[in-house]
């Protein structure tokens, strides 16, 4: 139960002066519903203002406030901009200029013949000097002094700057007085703020202290809870699993093992056979072959009498590891089930009564796998693929249904830099998947001008001839998600003038049975081109597909472009990958498809990717599963994580946990942050 001091952050934002439903919903899309998360808002910038007596002492780009006495009005006919003449103290004229519905505003505030503050920044149009669309405009009759200082914050349709300043003062005045969980010596070696100061701080102004401050908080929080699991499952008694190698021995791979596949298994056996249950992270790269390290782990339960269950994020994904699993497993006797929300009727009862008198070894699932309805008989390994895509929440559910805590092995796809793996999965023992199976082909990447995109179309007609498939992504814009629909359905759409029936269409809001038709449509070869938004980022995997088409490459970042091009280069044919370029790239964005043609190593483009993004500027979309972190950024989980990490290590070992005075502290510090997880577990264990 969270406590009580926290209680007046948790209210609802309808609690804050002036919310009513209408401003509700803008608010609701920032995620903004309680007032924690308003007083977490943090302004993206500031914008220092000069107050001026004339025009004559700013500079053209300058942010100002001058008095400015008004002239005349100017409406433009049809859709051209409402302008205002207006003249400082010695005569200088300047334009205000307002586009769109703006003109009734401006009318009303900047009467003819009389003056008012006007601040904004100061442009110039030919010979003219103007200000486009002031952000304030005042009565007040004395200058404001010096410089004004105002907060950026991020906006969506329906805000204002102002609007939303006023909201996080409101939401500051209520912050309650919280006990320090910080450790003594940190903070007198830091300097920082106490923590209600810390976020006063940071509203006001570029307070690099305290912005460090609040970002410490989330990553002690994160590192507290994800250590507190670890305790916790090591604290449970688990089954011991040892297999006799019958099952394995009887797989036909059409491979040899790697290296790397061999170590990984030998350390997945040596964790299975503990008392204590397995909790570890599998990465993998593109093509670095995890499912069968993972049906290995899950042989080894069915050898030992136990059964398996593998979850997976989507119903596409679910259907695919149940197939190649199923393939993998002919000849050895094991019966594997796909279970999915999808499943009715006599078939689902048939599964569920299966797994009940364990009949089924080994499950295949979406979250269906862990509903309440859903019984094992004896349910000892669980395999989550894509970890990043659930909860720690759902992984627990899933954990409750084993008569003892089963072992956990969780896999991802996604290379996570060194610094992100501990941010992530810090509860966690990893395993590396960092060379791959013997004959894969390096994919032929090229980055192409979206000018050329008449002469990217002739070659997917040439392609086609070859009796080979592709794929054309489109980007997710993460501003507008309609946006983005469009983009994809307007690609779609073209190409089906070209090429008819030969192409489908797969993104996130179509209904599950038609992207499931589309799909299918696809891996069995009767449609040679799927368009498609990031939804095919993991998992699809269709070895005749040979070309990877990925319009405006520039807006991914580097972790999902790799992402993408490992689609292809799954069969025995030579692969190619077009990065789609706009014309306008900024440095960074230059660097990273520049990476792209020079390496196909996942590790190093994450590495690299965090270097670029942690340099200032966020590439693109935020990448799925990116960080769990809304205050931190890239640079202060690097700077800052380790501090966190030996802080809540040190709170567990030598300051008593929870129960200690600044445990107690810790303890708001989880709830207050949304990593109470970690003490339900402490309570549950």
């Amino acid at each position: 139960m969270r406590p009580e001091a926290l209680n007046s952050l948790f209210v609802e934002v309808d609690a804050l002066e002036g919310v009513g439903p209408k401003l509700r919903r803008p608010l609701e899309k920032l995620g903004l519903t309680r007032i924690k998360d308003v007083a977490y808002h943090l302004p993206d910038r500031f914008v220092e203002r000069r107050a001026v007596t004339n025009l004559d002492e700013a500079g053209v780009g300058e942010n100002v406030i001058v008095a400015l006495t008004v002239r005349e009005h100017r409406a433009s006919s049809g859709r051209g901009p409402f302008r205002v003449l207006a003249e400082d103290a010695i005569g200088n004229v300047c334009t205000l200029t307002y586009f769109g519905r703006a003109s009734y505003t401006a009318r009303k505030q900047l009467p003819v013949g009389e003056t008012r503050w006007v601040a904004g920044r100061l442009d110039q149009y030919g010979q003219m000097l103007q200000i486009v669309h002031p952000e304030h405009v005042s009565e007040s009759a004395s200058a404001p002094l010096g410089q004004l200082r105002e907060a950026v914050y991020p906006l969506s349709e329906g805000l204002t700057q102002g609007r939303v300043a006023g909201l996080a003062a409101q939401a500051l005045k209520v912050l309650p007085d919280l006990p320090e969980w910080i450790e003594p010596g940190l903070l007198a070696r830091t300097d920082w703020p106490a923590w209600q100061a810390a976020l006063r701080e940071a509203h006001k102004g570029p307070d690099a202290a305290a912005r460090d401050r609040l970002a410490y908080d989330e990553l002690l929080a994160n590192a507290l809870a994800l250590m507190l699991v670890r305790q916790s499952n090591r604290s449970q008694r688990g089954t011991p699993l040892s297999g006799d190698g019958s099952l394995r021995g009887k797989l036909r791979l059409p491979f040899a093992l790697t290296g790397a596949q061999k170590r990984s298994i030998g350390e997945i056996e040596s964790d299975m056979a503990q008392a204590a249950p397995m909790l570890r992270l599998l990465q993998g790269d593109v093509g670095a072959g995890k499912t069968v390290v993972a049906l290995s782990a899950m042989l080894i339960a069915v050898e030992a009498g136990a059964q398996a269950a593998m979850l997976a994020p989507t119903e596409i994904l679910a259907r695919q590891h149940f197939e190649t699993l199923r393939k993998m497993l002919e000849g050895t006797g094991v019966e594997i089930a796909l279970l999915t929300g999808r499943d009715k009727g006599r078939a689902r009862e048939a599964i569920l009564m299966g797994l009940v008198d364990g009949s089924i070894r080994i499950v295949v699932g979406t979250h269906a796998i862990f509903q309440d309805a859903v019984e094992y008989r004896n349910l000892a390994l669980v395999v989550i693929d894509e970890q990043h895509r659930f909860g720690v929440g759902q992984r627990l559910m899933l954990a409750r249904k084993g008569r003892r805590t089963p072992h956990t092995l969780a896999m991802t796809a996604t290379p996570i830099p060194r610094t992100l793996t501990l941010a992530q999965y810090g509860e966690m023992d990893v395993s590396k998947l960092d060379e791959l199976p013997p004959g894969r082909q390096a994919i032929d990447t090229r980055v192409v001008s979206v000018e050329r995109m008449g002469d990217v179309v002739g070659a997917l007609a040439r392609h086609f001839e070859t009796g080979q498939q592709a794929y054309w992504v489109c980007p997710m814009v993460r501003e507008s998600e309609t946006d983005d629909l469009a983009a994809a359905e307007a690609r779609y759409a073209t190409l089906k003038e070209r090429f008819g029936e030969d192409v489908v269409l797969v993104h996130g809001q179509l209904r599950p049975e038609a992207k499931d038709a589309a799909m299918e449509r696809f891996a069995v070869g009767e449609a040679k081109l799927l368009v498609a938004t990031t939804v095919i980022e993991v998992g699809v995997d269709v070895p005749n597909a040979t070309l990877m088409v990925i319009e405006q490459a520039e807006r991914f970042g580097l972790a999902q472009l790799h992402q993408l091009r490992g689609r292809v280069g799954r069969g025995s044919e030579k692969s190619t990958c077009l990065l789609l370029r706009g014309q306008a790239l900024s440095e960074t964005a230059k660097q990273r498809l520049a990476l792209m043609r020079e390496t196909q190593d996942g590790f190093r483009l994450a590495e690299e990717d965090l270097e670029l993004r942690g340099g200032g500027e966020l590439l693109g979309t935020r990448q799925s599963g990116d960080t769990p972190f809304r205050i931190a950024s890239l640079e202060q989980i690097q700077k800052l994580l380790p501090l966190a990490h030996d802080d809540a290590r040190l709170l567990i070992e030598r300051d008593g946990g929870l129960s200690g005075s600044r445990g107690e502290a810790a303890r708001l510090l989880l709830y207050l942050f949304e990593r109470d997880w970690g003490v339900q577990l402490l309570r549950g264990g």
